[in-house]
């Protein structure tokens, strides 16, 4: 009830007296007559149930009840300019950008909706995506370069000061053309080996799954190998060729389930992993770029949910 009854009047009326140690001055620097700061002062009072300063001394001396409250009055003030200061800034076109980075296996699925939804918003940060290996968006993210990262859980080595939010799973898969010679049809290690194989490089999140995938299930080493990152080329080259592409499902899934693309016949379900937003620890996101990792959440929720 008395959080309620306080106005903004009274706590300016009250921090500018307690600053000038004067009615008058503080009057003078709120633009405002004696008589509405002494007036704003004894309503604040009434409400607290106490006396914020000591009549019985010369001048605007606070009591101790309004030494302890000014503390927390000039803390209110202050969170309110931070946030319309804010506000304001994310609304201009001078806003700055929002910084997402974005592992490739993450980009086509969970980040365009995602963008989409904040877009609506109305923010004049603009949002920023660049894309790239781990230990790149690793590094700017560490450096304040980027806001976000968004991908696969890295190795735990390669995450200190940062902290991780796992926000769906996915598996690899093993991807070919519809018309493929093994779509379809049982697989044995031997056939496999006999074609070309698109997997990411040494470095990347998903190739130790990969490596582990193969160890696993003791598939041979592929005679003809093509390590990439780049979803272009991968999904163009795989439509022109043999070549079987392992992948994080969220890529071509997509491809999948219009027919254009098909997955081999092989249980992928020890490739799960976790999927999710990568921030620095202990550091304050702005308000568009927290806005951004709502929606990224939101889309995430839906993914978990199909």
């Amino acid at each position: 009830m008395r959080m309620s009854a306080v106005r903004l009047r009274h706590l300016r009326a009250f921090v500018a007296v307690a600053r000038q140690a004067s009615v008058g001055r503080a009057a003078s620097d709120l633009s405002i007559t004696q008589p509405a700061v002494s007036k704003a002062i004894r309503e604040l009072e009434r409400i607290l149930g106490v006396e914020l300063f000591d009549r019985a001394r010369r001048g605007a001396v606070l009591s101790r009840f309004g030494e302890m409250f000014l503390r927390h009055a000039e803390a209110s003030l202050s969170a309110l300019r931070r946030g319309l200061e804010e506000v304001e800034g994310a609304t201009t076109e001078h806003a700055l950008p929002v910084r997402v980075g974005a592992l490739p296996t993450v980009s086509a699925r969970l980040l365009p909706s995602a963008i989409r939804r904040y877009q609506a918003h109305g923010f004049g940060a603009v949002p920023r995506v660049v894309t790239g290996p781990n230990d790149y968006l690793t590094q700017q993210l560490r450096q304040g370069d980027l806001d976000i990262v968004i991908g696969r859980m890295g190795e735990p080595e390669a995450t200190t000061g940062l902290v991780f939010e796992h926000l769906y799973s996915e598996p690899l898969v093993f991807a070919v053309r519809a018309d493929h010679p093994l779509a379809g049809a049982p697989l044995s290690p031997g056939a496999l080996g006999a074609f070309e194989w698109l997997l990411p490089p040494p470095g990347s999140v998903i190739r130790p799954v990969v490596d582990r995938f193969f160890a696993a299930f003791n598939l041979p080493r592929p005679a003809r190998i093509v390590e990439t990152v780049s979803l272009a080329f991968s999904r163009r080259y795989v439509r022109t060729s043999d070549a079987i592409w392992v992948i994080s499902e969220g890529v071509v899934l997509e491809d999948l389930q219009s027919g254009e693309f098909a997955r081999l016949a092989f249980d992928t379900d020890d490739t799960m992993g976790p999927v999710g937003v990568t921030l620095r620890a202990g550091i304050s996101l702005s308000a568009p770029a927290d806005v951004l990792l709502q929606e990224l959440r939101a889309v995430a929720a839906e993914i978990r949910c199909s």
